[in-house]
């Protein structure tokens, strides 16, 4: 399981090169509360939203989630407990006040970045201020 990435994936990199061109700025692998051990893949601190892409396999995605044909009994109670933690993270981040906005791997990137952007500008789309 080393070989297998918890950050830099192909999605969350396609998703990330989108939300920079668009002119947003986060922090990556970041941990949202700082008194919890559980990072988000992309975080915007100032706005406190705090994004999740989540691996088809990994997290049980209902649509594509095929169960493991061998070695059921550790892979079953692994991807159901990664659901809790998620479920989990995402009641506790929501009770600190933050957004919480999770998306599936399999969603195309340019749809998850419209949807972060519309997230962190508002509805009215206003660039953020700055330099």
């Amino acid at each position: 399981m080393r070989g297998n990435r918890s950050r830099d994936t192909k999605p969350e990199l396609a998703v990330r090169r989108l939300l920079h061109a668009r002119g947003l700025r986060y922090r990556v692998n970041a941990r949202p509360l700082p008194s919890s051990r559980r990072t988000a893949d992309i975080v915007f601190p100032g706005k406190q939203i705090a994004v999740f892409i989540d691996g088809c396999f990994w997290h049980g995605c209902p649509e594509h989630y095929v169960p493991s044909k061998s070695n059921l009994a550790y892979w079953t109670p692994k991807i159901a407990a990664n659901a809790v933690r998620d479920q989990e993270t995402t009641q506790a981040l929501s009770e600190a006040g933050w957004t919480v906005l999770r998306y599936w791997s399999h969603v195309p990137p340019d749809v998850v970045a419209s949807s972060v952007e519309f997230h962190v500008r508002g509805p009215d789309g206003a660039r953020p201020s700055g330099r």
